[in-house]
């Protein structure tokens, strides 16, 4: 059964950085594309960012393009998602998802496997 555990959330100003990691366990990250999701209070989840099995193809959010980067290491089980430029409103509960079919789309639906969750703060 994969287990996805989150980190690197925290409290950041404006324009700054952090950069979230998303550990595997009891399987290979490899066989999964793998997302990040994100959920502020009173708003709807968003899908933020996502990237195929192979690493060839990634998908973004609009409100988060040019700023966010996702990338993977398969040997080390391990998909990383760069914020840079931070804003306010990235303020949210960020997750980490896994998709079995493979597929890079930002549909909740299309996820498996969902992380615990890591906070992410951007306040002055």
């Amino acid at each position: 059964q994969l287990q996805l555990v989150e980190s690197g959330g925290g409290l950041v100003q404006p324009g700054g950085s952090l950069r979230l990691s998303c550990a595997a366990s009891g399987s290979t990250l490899d066989r999964y594309a793998i997302g990040w999701f994100r959920q502020a209070p009173g708003k709807d989840g968003e899908g933020v960012s996502c990237i195929s099995s192979s690493g060839r193809s990634t998908n973004y959010a609009d409100s988060v393009k040019g700023r966010f980067t996702i990338s993977r290491d398969n040997a080390k089980n391990t998909v990383f998602l760069q914020m840079n430029s931070l804003k306010p409103e990235d303020t949210a509960v960020y997750y980490c998802v896994a998709s079995s079919n493979r597929l890079c789309v930002l549909w909740r639906a299309n996820y498996d496997y969902w992380g615990q969750g890591t906070q992410v703060t951007v306040s002055s």
